[in-house]
């Protein structure tokens, strides 16, 4: 199954609710993917730019675009931002193909 990388931040209203009553938004994260059939495979806050991160592995794109759009329209983080991770083979994959593409840079 493909792997997914996602970056959130949360509303500040979020922040206030959970200084007021802290909670393990693990078990939330790993419900929503396995609705669709998804495994989560790490949640972490951080510091800079973004709150926190998330990998999953989904079924395909179109589960965990579900799965980011629940999360996004619940209210809660103030953006959310998925990356599509690729394998090693399927970048090997990517290259072997890209080569027999003609590409030819605008202006050229």
């Amino acid at each position: 199954m493909p792997m997914y990388l996602t970056r959130f931040s949360y509303t500040p209203e979020t922040w206030a609710r959970l200084l007021k009553n802290p909670e393990d938004r693990r078990a939330a994260a790993a419900k929503y993917i396995e609705s669709v059939g998804g495994k989560l495979h790490g949640f972490w806050y951080a510091f800079g730019e973004h709150d926190g991160y998330n990998l999953w592995e989904a079924p395909d794109n179109v589960s965990m675009a579900a799965t980011a759009l629940a999360i996004g329209s619940g209210g809660a983080v103030s953006s959310i931002q998925t990356t599509v991770l690729l394998t090693v083979e399927e970048t090997l994959t990517a290259l072997q193909k890209a080569s027999a593409i003609a590409y030819r840079a605008p202006g050229k």
